[in-house]
C-alpha cells in the first residue's frame, strides 16, 4: 500500500494536519505487526528504519493507546505495535509571546502548559514529558530538556508555577 492509498483509506490528505477519528474506530484486532517505535522516536518496520518522514507522520496520526498496548488503526484494521518508551519525542523548545511550545519529532507543535506537562520517574530520575493527545505522550530529548531548564530558569522568578531545583523542572 502506498502512502497516498493509506491516506485515502483514512480520508485524509498525506500533508493534512487534521487527525483521523481513531478513538471512534473499533475494528477487530488484525494481529501483531513487526513495527517498533524506539526510545529515540524512530520508527522501525521488520528491522528496517522507516526513512520517509511523511509515512511516519501518517502512521503517527493513526496511533492509539489502549492500556499498555499501542495500535495502528484504520476503520477496518487494528495492528498492535511495540513502543519502547513513549511514542513521541520533543526535539526542541520554542518561546514566543504566546507561551512555551514543544516541537515534536513528527513535525507537530504543542504548547507546554500545567495541564499537559508531567514528570515521570525513570531509573531514579524525574523526567519531563508532555501529553500530546488521547493518552499519547512525548519524552523530551536531552537537548529539549536543557532548553526547558533554561526557559524555566529565565521565568522562574516571574512565574511562581515554574520552579527548577537541582535540574528538576516543575510547572505546578
Amino acid at each position: 500500500m502506498t502512502l497516498d492509498e493509506l491516506a485515502h483509506q483514512l480520508g485524509i490528505k498525506a500533508t493534512s494536519s487534521k487527525l483521523p477519528p481513531v478513538m471512534s474506530w473499533n475494528p477487530e484486532l488484525s494481529g501483531d505487526m513487526d513495527m517498533v517505535i524506539r526510545k529515540d522516536g524512530t520508527w522501525w518496520h521488520e528491522g528496517v528504519k522507516i526513512e520517509r518522514k511523511k509515512l511516519v507522520q501518517v502512521f503517527s496520526t493513526i496511533l492509539r493507546k489502549e492500556g499498555d498496548d499501542y495500535f495502528l488503526l484504520t476503520p477496518v484494521e487494528k495492528w498492535r505495535i511495540r513502543v519502547e518508551d513513549l511514542p513521541f519525542v520533543v526535539n526542541m523548545i520554542e518561546r514566543d509571546q504566546g507561551g512555551l511550545f514543544a516541537a515534536l519529532n513528527i513535525d507537530g507543535v504543542v504548547e507546554i502548559t500545567t495541564d499537559n506537562f508531567a514528570l515521570s520517574e525513570l531509573d531514579g530520575l524525574m523526567i519531563p514529558m508532555i501529553h500530546i493527545r488521547d493518552g499519547l505522550w512525548a519524552r523530551f530529548s536531552r537537548n529539549a530538556y536543557y532548553q526547558l531548564i533554561e526557559e524555566c530558569d529565565a521565568i522562574e522568578d516571574a512565574t511562581p508555577e515554574v520552579s527548577v531545583r537541582g535540574g528538576l523542572v516543575s510547572l505546578g
